[in-house]
């Protein structure tokens, strides 16, 4: 290992300890009598599955860590209140996949009756079918049925990513992608990199091309939020970010935005929060961007990069 990678490894370790440490000392105002009363309801429900989503990979790599100790409390205490997720309020758009999301992080020792209610109600709506869905949708749709352990009749993984964005934009200029559709869909297909995501030696050559351009791309434009997000398909597709020189200069990026206390103040520079900003602005400034950096170098530094040995994608269920 090089100098230069061994500084950028710390670097990584130094923006996980910091951003987990921030989410420890302020997420729980998502489920606090403020957050509730001040937060609007869709996106209050869906930062406390993202924080879910990070609770349950965080257990399968640190599990003795304290300040997953501190993030299980979290969740646990918003997934026994008995009207979360609030079904009957959410945004209607985006309702039945946060349900869904609901059902899977559920956290170890709840009670299992309202997510095997969810799951029967799915099956019998034929919401767990390839219908009226984008290829985007439906795999995002099979990776949490899979996670939660429901049936399904949605397609393999490999036919989903046959379908996707991914698979056909080789000829399209890199600004005209959606980051998060092409990111998600490698986060997906490798289960957050604890699985071979299935694709062939030139399938994986064309995504891994196509992150590190649009990883280029966000660290020109000070997009933090997506170099978080792309550092991490990075590691999914079998790549150490600290090798990589657009992974250097996404963390280096990353390393130079954050604050004291860990957090990654905005999706951009941009739109960083500023010295005027409310401890509430600033809480939903840095908010995703913090929890997204988190999730990312915590499975980088979990030293699976480059390791596609695990299950491939239809074997690798929970």
């Amino acid at each position: 290992m090089d100098t230069r990678s061994a500084d950028t490894d710390e670097a990584v370790a130094r923006l996980s300890a910091g951003a987990r440490q921030w989410l420890v000392l302020h997420a729980g105002y998502l489920d606090s009598a403020a957050g509730r009363a001040e937060l609007p309801l869709t996106p209050r429900v869906k930062a406390l599955l993202q924080l879910a989503l990070l609770r349950h990979y965080w257990a399968r790599t640190e599990p003795a860590d304290d300040g997953l100790r501190e993030v299980t409390g979290i969740v646990e205490q918003a997934w026994r209140r008995p009207d979360f997720p609030h079904a009957d309020r959410l945004d209607p758009r985006y309702a039945r996949q946060l349900w869904l999301a609901y059902a899977a992080l559920a956290p170890a020792g709840g009670r299992a009756e309202p997510y095997r209610g969810l799951l029967a109600r799915f099956s019998a709506e034929g919401y767990l079918t390839p219908r009226r869905k984008m290829p985007y949708l439906q795999l995002e749709t099979r990776y949490y049925a899979d996670l939660a352990g429901a049936a399904h009749q949605l397609p393999s993984y490999q036919e989903l990513y046959a379908r996707s964005l991914l698979a056909r934009c080789d000829d399209l200029p890199a600004a005209s992608l959606d980051v998060c559709e092409i990111t998600h869909t490698v986060l997906y297909l490798s289960d957050f990199g604890f699985r071979d995501p299935g694709l062939t030696g030139g399938e994986v050559e064309r995504a891994r091309n196509t992150v590190r351009q649009l990883l280029e791309l966000s660290v020109r434009r000070g997009t933090w939020d997506y170099a978080a997000k792309l550092l991490l398909a990075q590691h999914c597709l079998g790549q150490r970010p600290a090798s990589t020189a657009a992974g250097r200069a996404g963390i280096e990026m990353l390393t130079r935005a954050r604050t004291a206390h860990g957090a990654i103040p905005g999706r951009t520079a941009d739109t960083r929060s500023t010295p005027a900003a409310t401890a509430q602005q600033r809480f939903r400034n840095s908010y995703q961007p913090t929890l997204g950096t988190a999730l990312s170098t915590l499975l980088i530094t979990a030293g699976r990069a480059g390791a596609l040995t695990g299950a491939p994608a239809e074997r690798g269920q929970r």
